[in-house]
């Protein structure tokens, strides 16, 4: 059976602004000092798949900057341009329609573009382990990770932890819940954090949308019909804007738990969602003070701060637990635990209209 990768690389990655912008988001940086966090995921992919089956899902704002990027690693032809984000329901379904209609049914391997993982050897075993399973099983493959706290920022897999094989039947999904239940999760065995890889036959994806969200299957299948055809490009941009948003967990992978249609791999492999400028210690060391220092900085008595220059000389003196962040148009300064709430400068900037800095 042909094997498939897809990478999901249209988010626009708006806690790590000012440096993330719309056209150049968090996949397209170098967060880690080593390549694109992009072509990071498009290497992974490659120890299972052959790069001429990688398959990128990104914005259409975003598609000029992603095939240069990604030349000479993924095909031009294969890097797909969403018209509007409409969540990862449509995105799986249009590369899977995408797959199905013009390559043939095979096996998908699905992973966000923005993840760090530390032993890819591990995680390639996972891989073809699943591969395996989605192959011999008809359902689909998801994989968990071994939960190392009590994280209120992930969704939880509950499984058959007693299962004696490495695949095991899911129970359940789980929303991100409180610390308290987090805690319980844990200390149960049973759950895994929820990693937002999957892998399943594409022709398996399509059938579940179609039976599930039937309205979103009949956009995508409208998409499909013109594949191959001088109008391909038009009923995309016509038909994908009004797309249901819903995610792929929402439309299918909760339905299909509660009817035994759902395997997880739980696995430990160094797994982190590099999410905001507080993560940035998982991608660099910090220094003796704790700091973690980018570009040309100098910070003289400070502690427990991410200070990033991409140009201008940025200095501090007696800071502790800051992020300040320079850029040729923008200068951006938060409490390091108050790094998520990046996302509102961008949504404030939006409403006063300041596209320029978007």
């Amino acid at each position: 059976m042909n094997h498939y990768g897809v990478i999901m690389a249209g988010g626009g990655g708006t806690r790590f602004w000012p440096l993330s912008r719309q056209k150049t988001p968090k996949q397209l940086l170098n967060l880690s000092g080593k390549d694109l966090m992009v072509n990071e995921a498009v290497e992974r992919m490659a120890t299972v798949i052959g790069k001429s089956s990688i398959f990128i899902v990104t914005a259409d704002v975003q598609a000029p900057a992603m095939i240069t990027a990604t030349h000479g690693k993924v095909f031009p032809m294969n890097i797909l341009a969403e018209p509007a984000a409409r969540n990862t329901a449509a995105c799986i379904g249009y590369a899977a329609m995408e797959i199905y209609r013009k390559y043939g049914d095979g096996v998908m391997i699905i992973t966000p573009a923005d993840h760090y993982i530390e032993n890819v050897p591990a995680l390639t075993e996972i891989f073809r382990t699943a591969i395996l399973a989605a192959e011999d099983q008809d359902k689909f493959v998801t994989i968990g990770i071994q939960p190392t706290f009590p994280a209120t920022g992930f969704g939880y897999i509950k499984y058959d932890a007693a299962a004696p094989e490495k695949v095991k039947p899911v129970i359940e999904f789980k929303e991100k819940p409180d610390e308290a239940t987090a805690r319980r999760y844990i200390e149960s065995g049973r759950y895994a954090w929820n990693s937002g890889m999957f892998i399943w036959k594409a022709s398996l994806i399509l059938a579940k949308l179609k039976e599930y969200v039937p309205d979103i299957y009949a956009d995508l299948e409208k998409i499909g019909d013109a594949m191959n055809t001088p109008n391909e490009q038009e009923v995309l941009n016509e038909v994908y804007p009004n797309i249901r948003r819903i995610s792929i967990d929402y439309a299918v992978m909760e339905p299909s738990a509660a009817k035994g249609d759902v395997l997880v791999i739980p696995g430990d492999f160094g797994w982190n969602d590099v999410g905001s400028w507080d993560m940035m210690s998982v991608l660099h060391e910090p220094d003796e003070n704790g700091n973690i220092l980018l570009g040309d900085v100098v910070a003289v008595d400070s502690k427990d701060s991410v200070i990033y220059s991409s140009g201008k000389t940025v200095t501090a003196v007696d800071v502790e637990g800051l992020v300040i962040v320079e850029t040729p148009d923008a200068i951006m300064v938060c409490k390091k635990e108050k790094a998520q709430n990046v996302k509102k400068l961008v949504d404030a900037l939006s409403d006063a209209g300041r596209k320029e800095l978007l």
